[in-house]
């Protein structure tokens, strides 16, 4: 899949801005802007297209973007912005409010009203993912979706928490998709965001059922991954903290192909194998790594791995130490 990146830091300072203005234009969308580091703008912007949705990961100092009425008539997309704080902090003023928001907050704007979204207003350097989308795409009522324009949403928790790992790990690992991994990136985005932004006010029974499904599913999948270290992580443990029966966890991992004790088995041999061949661990046993992450049995888990990976955990670390 073809990324777009800038790193201005590529070109003089003298012409580091204009460089950057032009690229935000292109992968977004026309807007005044103006920091107090427009003499010397050191950023960096990567940007995953999706289709019709598209998932940006920024770098940036101090910056101050306005899309005004005459912008707006010149050119609008009608699409939602919608801004995942990982660090530093900013504001947005839109559809008469004006809030200030930070690190884990989550906050949305429309491209056909005017806004003003400063970023870095107290602190020097800021990560954020933005995702772009069209307003249609997104299952939730247009009263709904007005009604969060401008609004902080808290992402440090529950389905939030999920939805911002998510943003951020794809941001971190851009490179690594394929065009055909594009429709399942973009799906499972507007899953996430749709009942994020839907249970935030109060909407979440107006998402469509399977888009309610494929949410409560990644959900499942984050908190087994958060969780892969305790040996009682079971599908019972799992349906129970998502307050469902077993019986639905089964049909909601069957609709994806596979079973929850199976994927729970999956996720920790794979974290293993990772483990295994990270030369920083070398001095601690195969055993300590398989207990990290929830084997409790020697025997059971070389059985497991061989079986999976066709050698041993003692032989792949040997492989890979010769590689």
């Amino acid at each position: 899949m073809l990324v777009q990146e800038l790193r201005t830091d590529a070109v003089a300072p003298a012409e580091r801005w204009d460089l950057w203005q032009d690229f935000a234009a292109r992968t977004h969308v026309p807007t005044l802007q103006r920091s107090e580091h427009s003499d010397d703008f050191r950023a960096v912007m990567r940007v995953l297209p999706l289709g019709d949705l598209q998932i940006a990961g920024l770098g940036l100092p101090h910056l101050n973007s306005v899309r005004t009425p005459r912008i707006i008539r010149r050119f609008d997309p009608e699409m939602l912005q919608i801004n995942c704080q990982l660090s530093g902090d900013g504001g947005v003023a839109q559809n008469g409010r004006e809030v200030v928001f930070g690190p884990g907050h989550l906050v949305m704007a429309d491209t056909s009203l005017p806004y003003d979204v400063h970023i870095n207003r107290t602190s020097q350097w800021s990560r954020t993912v933005v995702v772009s989308l069209p307003r249609a795409r997104l299952p939730l009522p247009p009263r709904t979706v007005r009604r969060l324009l401008a609004v902080p949403v808290p992402v440090d928790r529950g389905m939030g928490g999920a939805l911002h790992r998510w943003l951020a790990d794809v941001a971190r690992r851009m490179d690594e998709f394929t065009e055909s991994d594009a429709p399942t990136l973009a799906s499972v985005t507007t899953d996430l965001l749709a009942s994020v932004l839907g249970g935030c006010a109060g909407a979440e029974d107006a998402l469509p059922p399977e888009s309610r499904r494929r949410a409560l599913h990644t959900r499942i999948r984050d908190y087994i991954d958060q969780n892969l270290g305790d040996p009682s992580l079971s599908p019972a443990t799992v349906a129970a903290a998502h307050g469902i029966s077993v019986r639905h966890l089964h049909q909601l991992f069957a609709a994806e192909g596979d079973a929850p004790a199976a994927w729970i088995r999956h996720r920790r041999l794979e974290r293993c194998r990772r483990d295994l061949a990270d030369p920083r661990l070398r001095g601690r046993s195969v055993h300590s790594i398989a207990a990290r992450w929830g084997f409790t049995d020697a025997a059971t888990f070389s059985r497991v791995f061989r079986r999976a990976y066709g050698m041993t955990p003692t032989e792949h670390r040997h492989h890979q130490a010769n590689q």
